[in-house]
């Protein structure tokens, strides 16, 4: 029996709970605001250095946690940094791409771990070049909730997407799903630049799991999506009936990111937060917009928040004769990202593509004039705070960096107006709100309710 039969059959015999008139009770206080909601957060990897999912799952639990909720988070390594208030449960993986590899360039089946099908099957997808993370997190998380069902509310998933979630939802639990953006995208961007047929394929074959995601995003009622930008692209690319989709906007870190006033900035520094080896960031066109702006301004300093390691983007520091001009820093504190930001004269998000644009935003509430591209959602997180442009254009970069560095009265106003518009528009606290209306929204659908007035 394949996956997606296999997650019909559990919908078919839903478990029921133990005492059906007390969880009925319970739910319409819930519905009136009486109760606290009982909330687990899934997510198959969380730990912030992976990703925006784990900066998300972070910051979303904590902003619900202070409404009063009972939120409870369950992950796969590498484990997530949470609050202490926050409850977390590790669900043990296989966790391949930690392990050391052999003399063949994959890693041996790890000592000591268990053989089910589930880690057996991760193991034959991770060596055949696909990803099998997200459905092997789904299968540990179904097993896990078996008899525990009945503690919940409703799930909340980020973005794994994946079977097990159904055969959750089975045990008589409504599950939503956040969907950040349509992995659809990141697949045709990192195609589009591979340089051979061979990494083509390879680029395809380890992006299959997205089948998966597409066929269980239209199967969830309420899907979570973070801007108006990745609602139209998971309609295209994931075939997600609109009507079952909610907008909530994701909130910036506005406590740890924010001005600070006794920092000299500089008048000579472009600052980007972007991911060197990933295509989707956009880098290299920050990188070709630097190359055209140094031969008039050859004092002007790059700082990238990354790490550089081989790959495209150092063959084009190399070909352009920027690698000891360019500077990399990695593995920062928020203190140290602070004061990066408060140093900066520009702060640049070139991405081809984002959901939402965390750098973006945090650049915001630190006071720093923003150039962005209009990949994806970026537009609508900076607003008319910043400077926009075409994506994959560098001479667009290039003249909308160079006409802020001439001009710092617009600097500061810019800088100003983006410290307002994350004030008013992206504080999680909103965005744990809207969540949490969503949630109640997929309680009462789930069960056939009609939803009380809060």
């Amino acid at each position: 029996m394949n996956s997606l039969a296999t997650a019909s059959a559990f919908e078919a015999h839903a478990a029921p709970v133990a005492d059906p008139k007390a969880a009925a009770r319970r739910r319409e206080a819930v519905l009136r605001g009486d109760e606290p909601l009982k909330i687990l957060l899934p997510s198959y990897r969380s730990d912030p250095h992976t990703g925006g999912q784990g900066i998300y799952m972070d910051y979303m639990s904590r902003a619900i946690l202070e409404l009063g909720h009972d939120v409870e988070v369950i992950s796969g390594p590498p484990y997530p940094r949470l609050d202490p208030r926050v409850k977390m449960t590790k669900l043990e993986s296989l966790d391949l791409y930690a392990k050391p590899k052999n003399w063949m360039g994959i890693p041996s089946y790890p000592a000591g771990a268990p053989k089910g099908w589930t880690d057996i099957q991760e193991y034959i997808t991770h060596i055949s070049g696909g990803f099998g993370e997200l459905k092997s997190f789904g299968e540990r998380l179904h097993r896990h909730m078996r008899g525990r069902a009945h503690h919940y509310d409703v799930v909340h998933d980020n973005q794994t997407l994946c079977w097990g979630l159904l055969k959750v939802r089975a045990l008589g639990l409504p599950v939503a799903g956040t969907i950040h953006h349509p992995i659809t995208r990141d697949r045709d961007i990192a195609i589009a630049h591979a340089k051979s047929l061979k990494l083509k394929l390879l680029i395809r074959r380890w992006h299959s799991f997205v089948n998966m995601q597409k066929k269980v995003a239209r199967r969830l009622d309420p899907v979570i999506v973070v801007s108006e930008s990745t609602k139209r692209d998971v309609v295209r690319e994931f075939g997600v009936d609109p009507k079952h989709m909610r907008v909530v906007l994701h909130g910036i870190n506005a406590t740890d990111f924010r001005p600070e006033p006794s920092v000299p900035r500089l008048s000579n520094r472009i600052m980007a937060v972007a991911s060197a080896d990933v295509a989707l960031k956009g880098l290299i066109y920050l990188i070709r917009a630097y190359a055209e702006l140094v031969k008039t301004r050859p004092d002007l300093e790059l700082l990238v928040v990354s790490k550089l390691r081989e790959g495209n983007t150092s063959r084009e520091l190399d070909e352009l004769g920027l690698r000891d001009r360019v500077k990399f820093v990695s593995g920062l504190t928020i203190d140290e990202m602070r004061r990066y930001y408060a140093e900066a004269t520009i702060a640049v998000s070139p991405s081809v593509y984002e959901g939402f644009g965390f750098p973006a935003g945090e650049a915001m509430a630190c006071g720093v004039p923003v150039v962005s591209t209009d990949g994806g959602s970026l537009p609508e997180v900076v607003g008319d705070a910043g400077i926009i442009v075409p994506t994959k254009d560098h001479m667009a970069l290039a003249r909308a960096i160079g006409d802020l560095l001439d001009n710092p009265d617009r600097r500061a106003r810019l800088g100003a107006a983006g410290y307002r518009r994350i004030q008013d528009n992206f504080l999680w606290s909103r965005a744990a709100r809207d969540a949490v209306n969503v949630y109640k929204e997929a309680i009462a659908t789930h069960y056939g309710m009609a939803r009380a007035n809060d």
